[in-house]
């Protein structure tokens, strides 16, 4: 309310100036009735429906408005409606502080694995032999045509962040997590490193499940699937989770992806 309030006000200051005094002046006025309540509690009653804002700021911010030029409250205007995004507040913060608000955030190597050193069934047995479990959900998409592995052995770099890492400030889909791995300059991890993160991460801590950002695979039943690395109650497994574009995730939730070649 309080950004819409002044952007009004700005297309106001950028009228024409033989309309401008009267049309700030009615402006000021309605705003003097909205924002203060009849109990004089200056609206911030939310259960009266009022603004969470006092009278003083928007005051102070609209004396502040009337001293620039028109080719800056142009940009001001544009700036507080982009404000209704939750990363363009975040931006702003940093840009107070001196900070690049849009430098794409640097993770660390969280761990380094080989890929391509075994095929998929020794692969599942040696999960097995090291006293891990794997679901009956993970060996169904590792028989699939769309579970590759590489073709000599290689190695591989790999990264985690949360989803509130990755810049969403609240709960969001799969393709959007998946695009913004890739906007920072990553790339989604090839199907194998569910299994082999499994075998070669025996001391995950407790608690712990890293989901795999990869291409979603279909398993038997038609459900697209991804896989998830965890430890709890029951040991250390390796399963599945849902892998649909527009399944949704927690900011808690974190992924584990690779670095782009």
């Amino acid at each position: 309310m309080f950004i819409a309030l002044l952007s009004i006000f700005i297309y106001l200051l950028l009228d024409s100036h033989s309309q401008k005094t009267l049309k700030i002046r009615v402006f000021w006025l309605w705003l003097s009735q909205i924002v203060t309540s009849p109990d004089g509690n200056n609206g911030n009653n939310p259960e009266e429906g009022g603004l969470t804002m006092s009278r003083d700021m928007l005051g102070i911010a609209v004396r502040k408005l009337v001293t620039l030029p028109n080719e800056t409250l142009g940009s001001v205007c544009d700036l507080l409606e982009k404000l209704s995004d939750p990363q363009w507040v975040r931006a702003l913060k940093k840009f107070l502080r001196k900070e690049n608000p849009w430098e794409a955030p640097r993770f660390s190597v969280f761990k380094t694995i080989k890929l391509g050193n075994k095929d998929t069934e020794s692969l599942q047995r040696a999960i097995k032999n090291a006293g891990m479990k794997i679901s009956d959900w993970s060996r169904d998409i590792m028989s699939k045509p769309t579970f590759t592995l590489a073709n000599s052995e290689t190695t591989v770099e790999l990264f985690t962040a949360t989803v509130a890492e990755l810049g969403f400030s609240g709960h969001t889909c799969f393709n959007n997590i998946c695009t913004r791995i890739r906007e920072l300059g990553y790339e989604l991890c090839p199907a194998e490193v569910g299994p082999q993160l499994r075998l070669q991460y025996p001391d995950q801590p407790s608690n712990e499940c890293l989901y795999i950002a990869m291409e979603s695979i279909t398993d038997s039943d038609g459900d697209l699937e991804l896989f998830y690395v965890g430890h709890g109650a029951y040991g250390r497994w390796l399963s599945t989770n849902c892998g649909l574009p527009d399944f949704v995730w927690s900011p808690d939730h974190r992924f584990v992806f690779v670095r782009s070649k």
